[in-house]
């Protein structure tokens, strides 16, 4: 059996997601000419986007890895937890928020307002997907690869319990595989 099996549809193809990152990386390197910004991929989904869009700017940056949850299992807990802290300052840095998706934004608002009590110079987001439909708090996206209906998606990082991270597109996941009700997240 192959993971590609549990998808239902293919949202977003593996060429689009590579051209739309080069996009943005091109985009990042216009912006931050001259500049030397932190890039802070949130854990775990976001490192493939991670990954490839260091790999499409050319400046020089450096990165850090947070990881946070608010989950317990599929479901939204409302309690925020740092489980993995910057390892190093961004007092004065530019910091550039690496997420792989943007739902509710519930977790995101948080982090924000957490990486700005350590006095970075400018904090902006970037997202491959968004997904207003699911929104509850306003978050100001500076950069955005697509955006996406309500679906629950899998692949190019995202994961269902921990598998599919590794599809090299962003797929829906089967019904089936999760009991039907989609899973919060």
């Amino acid at each position: 059996m192959s993971l590609h099996d549990d998808v239902e549809e293919v949202l977003i193809d593996a060429a689009a997601i590579e051209a739309r990152v080069a996009e943005l990386g091109a985009q990042l390197t216009t912006d931050y000419e001259g500049r030397d910004p932190v890039l802070v991929s949130v854990l775990k989904g976001s490192l493939v986007f991670l990954a490839d869009l260091m790999r499409a700017m050319d400046l020089p940056s450096s990165i850090d890895l947070m990881e946070v949850s608010s989950y317990a299992g599929t479901e939204t807990s409302g309690q925020v937890r740092i489980l993995k802290d910057l390892s190093k300052s961004i007092e004065g840095r530019d910091v550039i928020v690496v997420e792989d998706i943007i739902d509710t934004g519930l977790t995101l608002n948080y982090l924000l307002r957490y990486l700005g009590e350590r006095k970075p110079a400018s904090i902006k987001i970037i997202c491959l997907l968004d997904k207003p439909a699911r929104r509850l708090a306003e978050i100001p996206i500076d950069y955005r690869g697509f955006t996406i209906p309500d679906r629950f998606v899998i692949g190019y990082g995202l994961d269902y319990e921990e598998r599919y991270r590794n599809l090299p597109y962003i797929g829906v996941l089967k019904p089936s595989v999760y009991g039907g009700a989609p899973p919060e997240g």
